[in-house]
């Protein structure tokens, strides 16, 4: 017998929560009632946990909008497990900024969708700081909408930002684009050269919040009194010269890193397109009409705090190449470096 949709996907969705997060999470759901959770041994092993569960919730008739938002909750707990990208809306010359409406947002946002597009399931679940996350199962004119390899989108109220789950379906993204544009009241959307698993980061960096928001360290701290880790054995000229120059090195990175934790981003690529040059006449690359490309990527599971911590520990002059050191201020860390 298969399965109807909105029990296949509550069942997958169930499946995937950690039995350490599994109360939490129902909870926040609140589809089955304190008395029905009461009923749950959650001890138990977990496919049976899940029988359990799935069993109440079909007799709770659930519904694949109640499938959908316990989709959404998971996704919300694990956004780390998404890679995200960022999109920037403007507005046209002269336009104002008008009053914004949450309820007609979603309205605008699903009638778009499903104007173009006959076979899709949006949802919508309200979060704190006047977002919205919304949850899309994309179909064809032909195929009903494939719930379990939806995309996701958290929009920020009155902001020209929105973050994206990345998504195989390419040819959706004008769509989304446009749906995102139209019902937000912008006139037009560019994606980012922006991307992370960590969705809170790629917020503080957009809205300039990564030096408020994130909690600061060693700021009480004098610079003098940090420890410069010098030789006491050493000659008295030697320890004076390293002394001011490790303060500098100190003072140049928190010039540009702050005294704050960094917002956390994985890698940073750079795309160098030149054309050959060189002073002797003749040889290959000398004919070469098309530019030589290179690409470079820099990976960490922290690659801002590895930044900031190379120079005092030695391992690179301070201050960095401004590549590396630009990449909160300018919101990318995809750069493409050509001649100019």
């Amino acid at each position: 017998m298969r399965r109807e949709p909105a029990g296949d996907v509550g069942r997958r969705t169930i499946l995937k929560i950690p039995m350490t997060e599994m109360m939490t999470i129902l909870k926040t759901w609140n589809f089955l009632s304190e008395n029905q959770l009461q009923t749950i041994n959650f001890r138990q092993r977990k496919d049976s946990l899940v029988q359990d569960l799935v069993l109440l919730c079909e007799e709770n008739r659930a519904s694949l909008k109640d499938a959908a938002l316990l989709d959404i909750i998971y996704t919300q707990f694990h956004r780390h497990q998404k890679v995200w990208d960022v999109f920037q809306m403007s507005k046209g010359p002269g336009e104002d900024i008008d009053l914004f409406d949450m309820e007609q947002f979603k309205s605008s946002f699903k009638k778009i969708l499903k104007r173009a597009l006959k076979n899709v399931t949006v949802s919508f679940r309200d979060a704190e700081e006047n977002a919205v996350w919304i949850r899309i199962a994309w179909g064809t004119q032909y195929r009903k909408p494939n719930q379990y390899k939806p995309s996701y989108v958290v929009y920020y109220s009155q902001t020209p930002y929105a973050f994206t789950s990345s998504s195989q379906l390419k040819s959706n993204l004008p769509l989304l684009g446009q749906a995102l544009t139209i019902a937000s009241k912008h006139h037009q959307i560019v994606k980012m050269d922006l991307r992370s698993r960590y969705l809170d980061s790629l917020k503080a960096i957009v809205f300039k919040q990564y030096n408020q928001t994130f909690e600061t360290h060693n700021s009480t701290t004098p610079l003098q009194e940090r420890s410069l880790g010098l030789d006491i054995n050493m000659d008295s000229r030697i320890i004076h010269e390293n002394k001011i120059e490790k303060e500098r090195v100190q003072r140049v990175t928190q010039e540009i890193f702050g005294d704050y934790p960094q917002p956390r981003l994985e890698f940073a690529q750079y795309k160098l397109e030149t054309k050959f040059k060189s002073d002797l006449n003749g040889g290959i690359l000398a004919e070469r009409e098309e530019p030589l490309r290179c690409l470079v990527k820099f990976s960490s599971p922290h690659l801002l705090e590895a930044l900031k911590s190379l120079a005092p520990a030695g391992i690179a002059d301070a201050p960095l190449s401004p590549l590396l050191t630009c990449i909160p201020n300018k919101g990318m860390n995809y750069f493409k470096i050509r001649d100019k």
